[in-house]
């Protein structure tokens, strides 16, 4: 539903790894997604998204994070 490629995860430190590429420039940002033990029966969940080139991604990577978080089941 994302149209990322997972590229890795480890499930002791609960990451993922993963890349999308964008259709227009064919850039590719890089995402870690990192599930952790909230102490209280449930998780939490941080996301990363980051450009490897250009200076700006007109708001590319919050969008991406908006939408991760958008289709998560609650």
């Amino acid at each position: 539903a994302l149209d990322w490629q997972v590229a890795g995860h480890d499930p002791a430190s609960g990451r993922i790894l993963a890349s999308q590429t964008s259709k227009l420039f064919r850039f590719v940002d890089d995402i870690v997604i990192r599930v952790r033990d909230d102490g209280a029966g449930g998780s939490v969940v941080d996301v990363r998204s980051k450009s490897r080139d250009g200076q700006g991604d007109i708001g590319a990577n919050a969008a991406r994070i908006r939408r991760f978080y958008e289709v998560l089941p609650k």
